[in-house]
């Protein structure tokens, strides 16, 4: 939802991106937006609109609430909810049958559990403590890790977030084993005077509220909008034919990344037909042993015991008949290596933009420098000068014959000198 300072919202605080006033979700003021698909539809007539709302707090929490006040909200509000104690502000991430899909999605049974009700739209004065509130987390997490490495604790402390009437404060923290924090949460309230909440989140959870920039250059996508963390399983790795190295699998949160997930799919639509590579080809030259796979090219590549070196590729077609030949106890001949794939054609233009070298100038102007400078040599090899020193005749000035020019004058020496001063001068 884009605010009312923003770009996006040009100063009416609705968004840009789909024109879909007040419940688009591609402007980037916020984390995990939602884009409510049924914003444009109208409910039928004499139905009511469905009484529970989602309100987003800081970071990636979101909670339903119920609108017992029948109060008329948009995305993006102010509201004030209830909380234990006191009040929170949040502001509303969906309304309307999104929030029942969600519910039903989120498995939230509002008959069983537990479900607070919202107050009133935020004034003026609970906007002021909220911002007063969220100014105070930075220094508050600061001094809170300062007393925990005090006691000696095995935790990292990694947010905090304020309650909306700054009476209450959630600590979030990271730890590999059970800590006692009794003496910490005595410790906490006396210094800030707040009641204090301990919560343990995960290397995952800590990731998506701390946000950050992924390897690929964009903004961490559990931080932006996955809202939930399924589990990475090295075996999606190796089905997508990568390296099996946790420095460039492993993400900011330490764990395997989610994108591994994302094409996973793909991947094992594409291998379905794929033969058992785990089984050796008998041939006439031995058994062979795979090495590795081309998914999308549908080659896979083998070694025999005497060329460990050289990958002999083959069609998945190629393998499942040399399969078949070995079940019937016959050893496959297996082809040369130019003869088991066709060979990929290779492009007919040449030089297009970012295939010419950028040192291609400098080829090129050292080759003008070396033609002009064996043209001077040239011409000085065909100079008498040259010619005479090439000899070992050294002549002198006086033993040169003077040269007669071609319009008959005498030469330099023998011309007479001009006359001292300016004959043309006024007397």
């Amino acid at each position: 939802m884009g605010c009312s300072g923003c770009s996006t919202g040009r100063g009416s605080g609705t968004p840009g991106g789909c024109k879909n006033n007040g419940s688009c979700g591609t402007g980037g003021c916020n984390k995990l937006n939602v884009f409510d698909w049924l914003s444009n539809m109208q409910l039928p007539s004499g139905q009511e609109p469905f009484p529970y709302v989602e309100i987003r707090f800081k970071n990636s929490r979101k909670e339903f609430y119920k609108n017992e006040g029948k109060l008329q909200l948009n995305v993006g509000e102010i509201v004030a909810v209830e909380a234990s104690p006191g009040h929170d502000i949040g502001s509303v991430s969906i309304t309307g049958e999104l929030v029942r899909l969600q519910m039903r999605k989120k498995k939230f049974d509002p008959e069983k559990d537990e479900v607070k009700k919202i107050y009133r739209k935020a004034n003026n004065n609970d906007v002021d403590k909220w911002k007063a509130a969220m100014a105070q987390e930075k220094d508050t997490m600061y001094k809170a890790r300062v007393i925990a490495t005090a006691l000696g604790l095995k935790m990292k402390l990694s947010d905090v977030e304020f309650q909306g009437d700054k009476t209450k404060a959630i600590f979030y923290y990271t730890a590999d084993d059970r800590v006692d924090f009794r003496e910490l949460i005595k410790r906490l309230a006396e210094e800030f005077r707040i009641r204090v909440e301990m919560r343990q989140i995960g290397a995952r959870q800590e990731a998506s509220r701390l946000g950050g920039i992924g390897s690929c250059g964009r903004e961490l996508c559990c931080s932006t909008w996955l809202t939930d963390f399924r589990t990475v399983s090295t075996s999606a790795a190796k089905y997508q034919q990568l390296s099996l190295n946790p420095q460039k699998l492993a993400g900011q949160c330490g764990k395997l990344k989610c994108c591994l997930n994302y094409e996973l799919d793909s991947y094992m639509d594409a291998i379905k037909d794929f033969p058992d590579t785990k089984l050796r080809l008998e041939t006439n030259r031995g058994y062979a042993m795979h090495q590795k796979t081309d998914i999308f090219r549908r080659v896979i590549w083998y070694s025999l015991p005497d060329e460990r070196d050289t990958f002999i590729p083959l069609s998945v077609e190629k393998v499942k008949e040399f399969q078949e030949l070995n079940k019937q106890g016959i050893k496959a001949d297996i082809m040369p290596a130019k003869q088991a794939i066709p060979e990929e054609k290779k492009p007919d233009y040449e030089n297009v933009v970012g295939q010419d070298s950028l040192t291609r100038f400098d080829r090129d102007k050292s080759k003008r420098n070396n033609n002009k400078n064996w043209k001077n040599k040239k011409k000085k090899g065909n100079s008498p000068q040259t010619n005479s020193t090439q000899t070992g005749e050294q002549k002198t000035p006086q033993q040169r014959p003077p040269q007669q020019r071609r319009d008959n004058r005498p030469p330099r020496q023998n011309r007479p000198n001009p006359p001292k001063g300016d004959q043309n001068k006024p007397q």
